[in-house]
């Protein structure tokens, strides 16, 4: 197992964060391997650097641990997201736009797991001490994984409750979940092409979109000013 993980970027190991990381790169540990090999020589700065995690990091990295490997296939009771904002503000376009994003990441997910949802929820965290987050949701008469349901259902909360509210952090959470073949819906076949162009259309371009770290690409009939639905 040190053979296949040792190479690996320190990046990769639980627990290393987007702070710990960097910090870690300028000790010169580049690796899980470097790591592993600083703690056995009881690295001082290392020690410092990781705090409290370091004697966590030293058992995994002896092979040791209480973690309980359960080898059931996990079924997911919510799919959700959230965001903090590049900045505080109470732009409705911006928020619009991150719940677009959202929604969309929650829809791909839901689709690959197989669910659909009922309920959607939605989080926001106010920009000003003491930081309170407010929950609202509301319950579809059927459940969906479509990302267009998700984003106005989350829009529609935001502009009853928060409207005029400056934030720093919103979310969206698709409840209630069922299987895919538990919903009984009556589709022609026109209707069930449509629906399954859209789905790998929508798979391709997050793809894309993740590895660009920005949902710089979007579908023609996304674009604003196009009058035509999916």
């Amino acid at each position: 197992v040190k053979d296949i993980l040792y190479p690996l970027s320190i990046d990769k190991m639980f627990g290393v964060g987007k702070k710990t990381f960097p910090r870690l790169n300028e000790l010169g540990i580049k690796t899980i391997g470097d790591l592993a090999i600083a703690i056995e020589k009881e690295d001082k700065n290392i020690k410092d650097c990781l705090g409290k995690f370091y004697d966590t990091a030293k058992e995994w990295l002896n092979g040791y641990g209480d973690d309980v490997v359960s080898v059931e296939k996990w079924d997911p009771k919510s799919i959700g997201n959230s965001t903090t904002l590049k900045s505080d503000t109470n732009s409705f376009d911006i928020i619009k736009e991150t719940f677009e994003w959202l929604s969309k990441e929650v829809a791909e997910r839901a689709y690959k797991e197989g669910k659909m949802g009922s309920t959607i929820q939605i989080v926001v965290k106010e920009a000003t001490y003491p930081f309170v987050s407010h929950n609202k949701s509301i319950t579809l008469e059927a459940p969906t994984n479509k990302w267009k349901d998700i984003y106005k259902a989350a829009t529609d909360l935001y502009e009853k409750h928060f409207f005029n509210l400056t934030v720093r952090l919103v979310g969206v959470t698709l409840q209630k979940l069922i299987n895919n073949e538990e919903v009984n819906i009556q589709m022609t076949l026109f209707d069930y092409q449509k629906h399954e162009e859209e789905n790998e259309t929508r798979l391709l371009i997050n793809e894309w979109n993740r590895q660009l770290k920005e949902p710089l690409l979007k579908r023609a009939s996304e674009v604003k000013g196009k009058k035509k639905d999916e």
